[in-house]
């Protein structure tokens, strides 16, 4: 084969080596932004349930709170 043929072939390598090099980057990449998006999720989660509206517990505590209130409006 002519020189120029190996020339070719290693610069079409250096190429592929190069491009599968920076697709694995680009894979840990997207692994490590996986997972910190699964913690920002869980985040999130936790903190919709944590501000969940208070209209069940408000209407348990005014219940509780009746006899209380009846007390109060008779003195």
């Amino acid at each position: 084969m002519a020189p120029q043929a190996y020339v070719t072939l290693l610069i079409g390598a250096l190429i592929v080596g190069f491009t599968a090099v920076a697709l694995v980057r680009i894979i840990i990449h997207l692994t490590h932004v996986r997972q910190v998006l699964g913690t920002v999720i869980v985040g999130v989660r936790v903190i919709a349930m944590q501000t969940t509206p208070v209209g069940a517990a408000l209407d348990s505590v005014n219940t509780s709170l009746k006899p209380v209130r009846d007390f109060a409006e008779s003195v």
